[in-house]
């Protein structure tokens, strides 16, 4: 991605001499396809619905980097018969690591503002896989936890691409080397195809249609052959010593339109999900990017180059590196929550502040330190110094902030009537609370102060809701359900018997809104037949939570801000309509069984206004536009919730 633009070049035109030594030129041509690259990159996270296929710019960069990269290997060898790699990755590490390093930083140092706390010790795994260049296993796996499962995207996930570039530069000079000494060109072009095939089939093979691809995306043995296409265009280039044809009719050529249809076709249609691509389709596409390049090196006064080299094009390419790093994080800093943006307006925003960050960091770091105007005295010292400076500062600037160490009290005010404590079989005592329900229930019982003169305990079951069938579309992505979840009536009746509670308070604040594959075929909320079932599973919960005399307090559900697409917009799952409509059967529930069921507002509490509500006063309500945040229940939930639950208990 980063690599400057060099091309092969014969001193003369009249025609190829094998004997010629290769000499590297610059050629606007290949900044402007990498400029190209990176705006419909851009334009992909920005949310533009008709590039779908936008995120192909990477592949883009992959196959530039290896023909640039393989070009370099191949000129040096020709000219000193030898590949110096201290050399080659010394041009590499002042390259890359100056913008990486800050961007790094940047990250880390607004860890507390850009990501919820729960999510900050991930953080720092990604920070130290960008660092070490691992990233795209690191994205492969974050971890198992639900925390790190139904997080938000990672602000360094991007980072993923990078890491395999820097692997392709750590080994493949190694690799070249010694093939160029042991079977010259043609031996390491056939084996260089030979690798980008098994590239190909293992990535066909590792995706499995229906499930998250993520093996078949991430994978460096999955994704090597946009690289080593990239490579076996330079060994056959250097091979057959093209040279410019300034003579050759200026038309464009039947390869290069059907390539350039090819890549449209791919940017318009194509989207990162289905089978077609892991199978075949982004092979395609690296090879039209393999036919462009060609062309544009062969001919480089033809139409294509001219094109590729029009104006602001070469110029924006030769800062695409450091706009590919800032604009991921960027873009989920600026969401439409906090800007109030969306659409166009929130991706011009975008777009510009990337572009002074990219700016200001090639001309003020990266430029600097590439031409060697600084660390003028042992760079490698300084390298390591800065590396080590940015990765234990990750570590610290990520560590969540500790919670008080000592637990608020508060009182319930006292029960009036003596109906629920003097019921038959109750063993006397304080009033008797339990909290069932999913995430969101566990973050308003962790949050509540201990109470006086009333026990309560926590009995969520984080990650499960009470619809329990098939999977369910989560920001889009595919999860199928936690273990437990199916069993979520034995888990709850084994609290009831073990708490023998007065009151029971249900917290269901997302499991039921979502897309759920039910009987063969995705429903939701508002559908009837997915309504019958959720109201026989609440019918279900009722008879659980009521079996030893408890009553059910039930809360109405917020509405949540979780995720946002690319274009500012929320997915299904968070539309207001979907809660409302959860809430009404929620009231209804209550409203057809009014002495053992009563409705708590607790919708209406943390969403004044009827929208989602982040803070009210400077106290903040939510900690990640779902679950709450422990100084909102503190302070502001629980001196309304407590004589709501007195009520109910009366």
């Amino acid at each position: 991605m980063p690599d400057s633009v060099l091309t092969l070049q014969s001193p003369r035109v009249q025609r190829p001499q094998r004997t010629e030594r290769l000499r590297l030129a610059h050629r606007p041509a290949l900044d402007g396809l990498r400029a190209i690259a990176v705006v419909v990159v851009l334009l992909f996270h920005g949310g533009v619905s008709w590039l779908p296929g936008g995120w192909l710019g990477v592949d883009a960069f992959f196959v530039l980097s290896g023909y640039l990269i393989t070009t370099l290997l191949l000129a040096e060898h020709e000219r000193t018969g030898r590949i110096r790699l201290a050399a080659f990755w010394g041009r590499r590490a002042r390259r890359l690591l100056p913008a990486l390093l800050a961007m790094v930083t940047a990250v880390t140092g607004c860890a507390h503002w850009l990501v919820a706390p729960e999510e900050q010790l991930p953080l720092r795994g990604d920070a130290l896989a960008a660092l070490s260049y691992v990233a795209n296993w690191r994205m492969l796996d974050r971890g198992d936890g639900y925390a790190v499962l139904t997080a938000s995207p990672s602000p360094l996930q991007h980072t993923w691409s990078l890491a395999l570039e820097e692997q392709f530069y750590l080994l493949w000079p190694l690799i070249a080397g010694a093939a160029l000494i042991r079977w010259r060109g043609r031996g390491l072009l056939l084996g260089t195809l030979a690798a980008a095939a098994a590239s190909a089939t293992a990535m066909a093979l590792l995706h499995v249609p229906g499930a998250e691809p993520d093996r078949a995306y991430y994978g460096s043995d999955t994704r090597a052959f946009g690289l080593l296409v990239g490579c076996a265009l330079a060994l056959v280039l250097s091979a057959q010593r093209y040279r410019p044809v300034h003579a050759a009719p200026r038309r464009w050529s039947p390869s290069v339109l059907i390539a350039l249809g090819t890549l449209a076709a791919a940017l318009l249609l194509l989207d990162d999900a289905g089978p077609a691509l892991y199978r075949g389709g982004l092979v395609a596409v690296v090879l039209a990017v393999a036919v462009v390049i060609g062309a544009a090196e062969r001919r480089p006064d033809g139409p294509l180059a001219a094109v590729l080299s029009a104006g602001p094009l070469p110029a924006l390419g030769r800062v695409s590196y450091e706009l590919y790093l800032w604009h991921w994080p960027v873009f989920l800093a600026l969401d439409a929550e906090r800007t109030g943006l969306s659409g166009v307006p929130l991706l011009a925003a975008r777009c510009a502040l990337t572009g002074v960050l990219a700016v200001a960091t090639y001309r003020l770091l990266s430029r600097p330190v590439r031409a060697r105007r600084w660390p003028r005295t042992r760079p490698v010292l300084v390298t390591l110094t800065a590396l080590a400076c940015v990765a234990a500062g990750s570590v610290v600037l990520t560590t969540p902030q500790q919670p008080r160490t000592t637990a608020p009290t508060a009182a319930l005010p006292d029960v009036r009537s003596g109906v629920l404590l003097s019921r038959p079989g109750r063993v006397p005592g304080p009033l008797r609370i339990t909290i069932f329900g999913d995430s969101v229930a566990n973050s308003l019982a962790v949050g509540l102060p201990r109470l006086r003169n009333a026990t309560v305990t926590n009995r969520s079951l984080i990650g499960c809701g009470i619809a329990r069938s098939g999977p369910v579309r989560n920001a889009s992505k595919i999860q199928p359900p936690y273990a437990r979840c199916p069993r979520w009536d034995a888990y709850w009746a084994a609290g009831v018997r073990a708490d023998r509670p007065d009151l029971a308070l249900v917290v269901l604040a997302r499991w039921e809104v979502l897309d759920r594959k039910l009987d063969g075929r995705w429903q939701h909320i508002g559908e009837s037949s997915y309504d019958a079932y959720l109201r026989t599973e609440l019918a279900t919960m009722i008879r659980v939570l009521t079996a030893d005399g408890a009553r059910v307090v039930l809360a109405t559900a917020p509405y949540n801000h979780r995720y946002e697409r690319r274009d500012g917009s929320v997915y299904p799952e968070d539309e207001p309509d979907r809660m409302d409509a959860w809430n009404r059967m929620l009231r209804e529930t209550a409203r057809a069984d009014p002495t053992r069921v009563r409705i708590v507002d607790l919708g209406t509490r943390l969403c004044p206004g009827g929208r989602y509500t982040a803070d009210v006063d400077g106290i903040p309500l939510r900690s990640d536009g779902l679950h709450l945040a422990a100084p909102g229940v503190r302070d502001y939930v629980a001196p309304w919730l407590l004589p709501e639950l007195t009520s109910a208990a009366d």
